[in-house]
C-alpha cells in the first residue's frame, strides 16, 4: 500500500483496499462453486460411464426430454405414442450410457 501524506490520498488508498477485499471475495466465492459444479458435472458423468464433454450432457438432456415426453404421453392414454417417445429416449439413452 502506497503511503499519502494528504487527507483524500489516504482516504482513495482506504478505499482502494475495501474495493480489492470484495473482489478477492467475490473471486473466492465464485471459483468455489465453479469448482462444485465441476465436481457434479465429473461424477455424474462418471457414474453414468460418459464422456463429460458438452455434448455428452446435451444428448443427456435430450434423453430426459425425450423420456418426459412418453411418460406425458402415458398419462394421457395415448399408448403409441408413449412407446414411440419411450422407444426413441432409450435407443438415444442406451448409446449415451454404454
Amino acid at each position: 500500500m502506497q503511503t499519502e501524506t494528504s487527507f483524500f490520498g489516504s482516504v482513495g488508498a482506504v478505499l482502494g483496499e475495501v474495493i480489492r477485499a470484495i473482489v478477492s471475495g467475490i473471486r473466492y466465492v465464485f471459483s468455489g462453486l465453479g469448482s462444485a459444479i465441476g465436481d457434479f458435472f465429473s461424477g455424474l458423468a462418471g457414474a453414468l460411464g460418459m464422456s463429460s464433454s458438452i455434448f455428452h450432457f446435451a444428448l443427456l438432456l435430450l434423453g430426459l426430454v425425450l423420456l418426459w415426453s412418453a411418460v406425458k404421453a402415458f398419462m394421457g392414454r395415448s399408448i403409441v405414442s408413449g412407446l414411440f417417445w419411450l422407444l426413441l429416449a432409450m435407443l438415444l439413452l442406451s448409446a449415451l450410457i454404454s
